[in-house]
């Protein structure tokens, strides 16, 4: 019974034909196309005022070095918020859940800030490994400490949106897993149970979203310290 709960974060495969490729490309048509006309209608215009708001939060920490990365960060951005909130419909599969996919993610980016730090600024990408006025002694574990600080970031990012998104749909199947059990049994029960996974679905849209932007969020801080 235990084990059944994870069968939904593994990634069905039909005939033989991996569904998370699918899951992963789909929010693609979700978003507007361009066109000719002056005047669009009512939903390309959200989505694009949505655009636009999105890409002005994440450009707001960059200097103007940095916004050559827009369309990448605010691609990254809509990807993640229009996967992590179709992964809540029922009968759906969330690739964001994959710890492996996350790290697909993350890994990229912040190797190229690296890379872009120390190729601009070797200097000041270094120095961040060495706080000011630090003792002389402490000087070789506070190297390390750092460094490895500084490797795990992708790992860091990858971990937190997969924890926070797994646990949210493992608390959504408990909840309603009970509400059916209970149903038969104790209907008042049930019905507050019902309520409960409500209210837990909001959160979970809520969780939805700002982990996504916090994902991408941070990878602009860590950009703003290399350019």
């Amino acid at each position: 019974m235990n084990l059944s709960f994870f069968d939904q974060f593994t990634s069905p495969c039909p005939l033989g034909i991996p569904l998370i490729l699918i899951a992963t490309l789909f929010p693609a048509l979700l978003l507007p196309s361009p066109s000719n006309r002056w005047i669009t209608n009512r939903l390309s215009t959200l989505q694009l005022w949505l655009l636009h708001l999105i890409t002005k939060q994440l450009m707001i920490p960059l200097n103007k070095a940095g916004h050559k990365w827009a369309l990448i960060l605010t691609s990254l951005m809509m990807l993640l918020l229009t996967v992590n909130l179709l992964g809540l419909l029922p009968y759906t599969f969330t690739p964001t859940t994959q710890l492996s996919m996350n790290m697909a993610l993350a890994f990229p980016p912040l190797t190229r800030h690296l890379l872009t730090g120390l190729r601009n600024q070797p200097t000041m990408s270094l120095g961040h490994l060495l706080p000011e006025g630090t003792p002389t002694p402490l000087i070789p574990a506070l190297i390390m400490i750092e460094t490895v600080s500084l490797l795990i970031r992708p790992l860091a990012l990858g971990v937190r949106l997969t924890a926070n998104l797994t646990a949210g749909h493992l608390l959504i199947q408990l909840i309603s897993t009970a509400t059916t059990a209970l149903l038969p049994i104790m209907p008042t029960v049930s019905i507050l149970t019902t309520v409960i996974l409500l209210l837990l679905t909001i959160l979970e849209v809520a969780v939805a979203m700002i982990q996504a932007y916090v994902f991408v969020l941070l990878l602009s801080l860590y950009l703003q310290e290399n350019i």
